[in-house]
C-alpha cells in the first residue's frame, strides 16, 4: 500500500546511491564459479527460504496476506513432491514496517538461517536496508514489494525485481488516458517525496510527448489531511483529469475536498493507489476513478472469473478464514515465480544454476490477474506492463488490457 506498498522511501535516491557505489564493481561481477558454490539454504531434503514482511506495523494487514499467499504456493509445491524431492520451508520476519528492525530481520535470515533466497520484502524502506548485505553475502534477493528502481539497479547478479517503476508506469497509463479520454487540461496533487516526485516526473513526460503541458501541481506533506488549498489552487486552473500521487487516505480525502467545491472531472492515481480499502471506503467519493494496476484485485463473484481463479479463491478462505485479496495474489505470484524457476533449476540447486534458470524462464499471464514476467542476463527488471482500472460500483474494474 496504506499506509503506502510500494513508496514509503525514508532513504533518498541520492543518498543510496552514495552508499551503494562501493559495492557495485565487485558484487556486480561476481565469477560463475563462486555463484555455484554460493549455496546456503539448500540440504538434500530441504530448500530453505525467507521473506521479510510487516506483520506488526502500519502494513500489517499488507504483510500478512502477502505472507498467506506465499505459504499457501509453498504448501502446494510441497505437497505435490516438493522441487526435486526437496521440500520448501519458508521462514517469514517480522519487519514492524520500521529500517532498525528490518535490518535486523535479514541478519537473521542471512547469518542465522543461511536462507537459500529472500523473497517478497514488503516496501521500499525495508528492501533499500537489507538488498545490499544480502547480496554481498551470496543470497538472492527476489521480487520486493515495492516499485523503486534501487530493487534492479545497480546491475547485480542476484537481485531481481518484479514491480515497474512509477516514472515509467505513470507515463504509459497517463499517454493512454490521454489517447482514450482525449483530456486537454492535466494536474497533479503529489506527496512531497520521492514517491510523488517520480510520479510527477512521469507526468511531465507523458504530456511532453502529448504536446501539453501541466495546468497546475500542488503538493502535500506526507502525513497531511487537509487539501483545501491544493485543491482550490487546482481548480482554479480548470483541469479535465487530476494525477494523484497519494495513498489510501490522500486519495480518499483529496477527491472528497475537489468534489466539495465543485470539481466534477476524472482522477487518475498510480500503482501505489491502487489499493482495495480505498474502493471499499471511499464510497461514492471515488467513485469512477482510474488507477494503474500490475496485479488485479480478485473478487470472488465477478462474473468473468476463471473457474481456476474461483477455486483458488476459496482454497484460500478456507484455509485462512478470510477473503483473499491483491496482496494474497502478490505472495503466491512472487513465490510461484520462484518455484518455477527452482524448479527448472534441476536436482542440483545452486545459486548459479537458479540465476541461469530464472534468467531463461517466461512466466506467462496468470489466472490471477499478473502480466507476463521475463528475466535475462542483462535484465533485472522483469515487467514493464501495466493496466488502466476504474471504481465502479465499489470496485476495482480494469478498462484496458496490459498496456507498456
Amino acid at each position: 500500500m496504506q499506509v503506502n506498498l510500494k513508496h514509503d522511501v525514508s532513504t533518498s535516491r541520492r543518498h543510496f546511491a552514495a552508499h551503494t557505489a562501493a559495492l557495485t564493481g565487485a558484487l556486480a561481477a561476481l565469477p560463475s564459479a563462486v555463484l555455484a558454490q554460493a549455496s546456503p539454504g539448500v540440504a538434500k531434503q530441504e530448500i530453505l527460504i525467507g521473506s521479510i514482511q510487516d506483520l506488526s506495523g502500519p502494513l500489517v494487514s499488507l504483510g500478512k496476506g502477502i505472507r498467506d499467499g506465499m505459504q499457501m504456493r509453498v504448501d502446494a509445491a510441497n505437497a505435490a513432491g516438493g522441487i526435486h524431492a526437496r521440500k520448501l520451508r519458508l521462514i517469514v520476519e517480522d519487519s514492524a514496517y520500521d529500517v532498525k528492525k528490518s535490518v535486523l530481520a535479514g541478519n537473521k535470515l542471512v547469518s542465522s538461517d543461511k536462507v537459500f533466497a529472500v523473497i517478497g520484502t514488503l516496501g521500499t524502506a525495508p528492501a533499500i536496508a537489507t538488498v545490499n548485505s544480502m547480496v554481498e553475502a551470496g543470497v538472492l534477493h527476489l521480487f520486493p514489494i515495492t516499485a523503486h528502481p534501487a530493487m534492479y539497479e545497480p546491475y547485480h547478479k542476484l537481485k531481481f525485481a518484479a514491480f515497474t517503476p512509477y516514472p515509467q508506469s505513470t507515463k504509459a497509463g497517463l499517454r493512454e488516458m490521454i489517447a482514450m479520454r482525449n483530456y486537454k487540461r492535466v494536474a497533479i496533487m503529489y506527496q512531497d517525496d520521492d514517491y510523488g516526485l517520480e510520479i510527477l516526473s512521469g507526468t511531465e513526460a507523458a504530456l511532453k510527448d502529448a504536446k501539453l503541458s501541466l495546468v497546475e501541481k500542488a503538493s502535500y506533506k506526507r502525513g497531511a489531511t487537509d487539501f483545501a488549498s491544493q485543491m482550490l489552487k487546482i481548480k482554479a486552473a480548470n483541469p479535465d483529469l487530476i494525477v494523484l500521487a497519494t495513498v489510501v487516505r490522500e486519495t480518499i480525502g483529496s477527491i472528497s475536498e475537489a468534489r466539495k467545491i465543485g470539481y466534477s472531472g476524472d482522477f487518475f492515481g498510480s500503482p501505489g493507489s491502487y489499493i482495495p480499502a480505498i474502493a471499499k471506503l471511499g464510497g461514492k467519493t471515488v467513485e469512477g476513478m482510474y488507477n494503474l494496476n500490475e496485479i488485479s484485485t480478485p473478487y470472488r463473484d465477478a462474473p468473468g472469473n476463471s473457474k481456476l481463479l474461483n477455486e483458488w479463491m476459496d482454497n484460500y478462505k478456507q484455509r485462512f478464514s478470510q477473503d483473499a485479496e491483491l496482496w494474497a495474489v502478490m505472495g503466491w505470484t512472487v513465490m510461484d515465480m520462484f518455484i518455477k524457476a527452482a524448479e527448472k533449476a534441476g536436482p542440483n540447486l545452486s545459486t548459479h544454476s537458479f540465476v541461469q534458470a530464472l534468467e531463461t524462464t517466461v512466466f506467462p499471464r496468470s489466472y490471477l490477474g499478473a502480466p507476463e514476467y521475463a528475466f535475462g542476463p542483462n535484465k533485472r527488471l522483469g515487467n514493464n506492463q501495466s493496466r488502466i482500472a476504474q471504481i465502479q460500483n465499489g470496485r476495482w474494474v480494469n478498462v484496458t488490457n496490459f498496456i507498456q
